[in-house]
């Protein structure tokens, strides 16, 4: 664990600089997941942070690791929707001003949302890569200093502080399961997790559909996939070629990965708002998924479900709600 990028004393020093600019999220148990699986079942309500999802830790703990004269230059990320969203939130806080490039799949309402933050915002090509290098090209022409949405120590120890709080909350958890895109959230939580409970397994899940970093892992190295269309598009983009931090800790720190499809995606949706009454995106309904699929198996303790988001076009949510066509299952591609 001390070999690693990000180290649980990390971890901790950015719970301590973020703490009063986020909000600590609920954690409750959910009556009818524990009564389905037989085992405690909590959630930790991150969707309820202030912009929305899990985000806000990691833009806020990498802005505040920026000197002044850095934060003056303004700041710039590539991002999928959420991490803009931060972002932009973060360095308005601070004095600064943010500058979102994002790809044509982000969906419309996460674009609105940033600008209404006073972020710059570039829509480019169609996906996270492509908007990567107008990210490089600010940065080289204009000065503007880049705030990776993941693979960048401080952005990993401030989602990290998300396991800090599982950890306390539930000291006995078993399971913990974690969204997983470029990795951000789930190396954080991984070495925030296994660094105050060693023997907790940490379960990344993702979308069957361009799981950039199951390919990696399968790989043994980062690799590119191709940008698809999904109710998880939170999760979507690749993790760089280049990848120095993210790669290396989920390796090393995950206990599995599992791909669920759209119409499972869809369930958890589904079951989080008739049962739980919360609405997320399907990013964030990926850990909900993974239980009624039952593709966990046998469970032999409590077990912590992290609902990361919930920044979704309210339409697109109705419909899933309804049971409606799944608009990005493979049959309608």
């Amino acid at each position: 664990m001390t070999n690693l990028p990000v180290t649980l004393a990390d971890i901790e020093q950015a719970a301590r600089r973020i703490e009063g600019r986020i909000l600590r999220t609920p954690f409750v148990l959910s009556a009818s997941l524990s009564e389905r699986c037989g085992v405690a079942v909590g959630l930790k309500l991150e969707h309820h942070q202030t912009t929305g999802s899990f985000k806000l830790r990691g833009a806020t703990n990498a802005v505040l690791s920026l000197s002044p004269e850095e934060r003056a230059r303004g700041v710039v990320a590539a991002s999928t929707g959420n991490h803009g969203r931060a972002l932009a939130h973060a360095a308005k806080a601070e004095g600064s001003v943010a500058t979102i490039c994002m790809s044509r799949l982000v969906p419309e309402n996460k674009v609105a949302e940033i600008r209404r933050l006073g972020a710059h915002v570039r829509i480019v090509g169609r996906s996270q890569d492509e908007a990567q290098v107008e990210v490089d090209r600010l940065v080289a022409e204009d000065g503007l200093v880049m705030v990776p949405p993941f693979d960048n120590p401080a952005v990993v120890a401030g989602q990290g502080t998300l396991g800090l709080e599982i950890v306390e909350a539930m000291p006995d958890v078993a399971t913990v399961l974690v969204p997983l895109s470029g990795g951000g959230l789930a190396a954080g939580v991984a070495a925030a997790v296994k660094g105050r409970s060693p023997g907790t397994r940490v379960i990344g899940l993702t979308m069957e559909r361009g799981a950039a970093m199951k390919a990696s892992l399968d790989a043994g190295r980062p690799v590119q996939v191709e940008e698809k269309a999904s109710l998880a598009d939170s999760l979507g983009g690749g993790i760089g070629l280049d990848n120095a931090v993210t790669f290396r800790m989920c390796r090393d720190l995950l206990d599995g990965v599992i791909l669920l499809s759209e119409a499972e995606i869809a369930a958890g949706m589904r079951h989080a708002y008739t049962q739980e009454r919360e609405v997320i995106e399907g990013g964030a309904a990926v850990g909900i998924a993974a239980l009624l699929s039952g593709r966990l198996g046998k469970l032999d303790g409590p077990v912590a479900v992290i609902l990361s988001g919930r920044n979704v076009d309210m339409g697109l949510h109705q419909r899933v709600v309804n049971g409606e066509a799944d608009p990005f299952a493979e049959d309608a591609a």
